[in-house]
């Protein structure tokens, strides 16, 4: 009994982290779905540095400077902006620091953000989908027939 219980706290812990409820509830089902705003207009980083990076305040303020301004949720993004604070966004896609995983390398191969982060355009708040575990990446090196030498993932 006290097995399963632990069991079940661990699976659900695991699930409550694979989808973070995050100081802003930001849909991405609104702005990548309904919207089809890209997903390199908000991580602009994605396509010139090893990491995407989360959109800095003044990224949501080229749009909602003047859209949305009614909506609680823009209005707690208006009070980081005029608090000059970065939010607080919880990682949902985290790696090993021993994994070396450049977001530019696979952008510039034409790998889709959607291989590894799912349909994040249905999303209303982002959930991992992909293990990301190494042999989830080996799998699909060994499809589009990337390299699988060590040191082109690991540190």
């Amino acid at each position: 009994m006290a097995l399963g219980m632990i069991l079940l706290a661990t699976c659900t812990l695991r699930r409550q982290a694979a989808a973070p409820i995050q100081p802003i509830a930001f849909s991405h089902k609104t702005h990548a779905g309904t919207y089809g705003i890209p997903c390199l207009y908000c991580h602009v980083y994605a396509r010139r540095s090893t990491v995407a990076g989360v959109p800095s305040v003044q990224a949501c303020f080229n749009c909602h400077k003047v859209i949305g301004l009614d909506q609680p949720e823009v209005l707690k993004v208006l009070n980081h902006w005029n608090k000059k604070e970065p939010i607080p966004w919880i990682k949902v896609h985290d790696l090993p620091d021993f994994v070396y995983f450049s977001h530019k390398r696979h952008v510039l191969k034409g790998v889709v953000c959607q291989t590894c982060h799912g349909t994040v355009q249905r999303m209303e708040r982002v959930r991992r989908v992909s293990s990301l575990e190494m042999g989830w990446c080996v799998d699909c090196h060994i499809e589009r027939g990337a390299s699988r030498d060590c040191p082109v993932c690991h540190k």
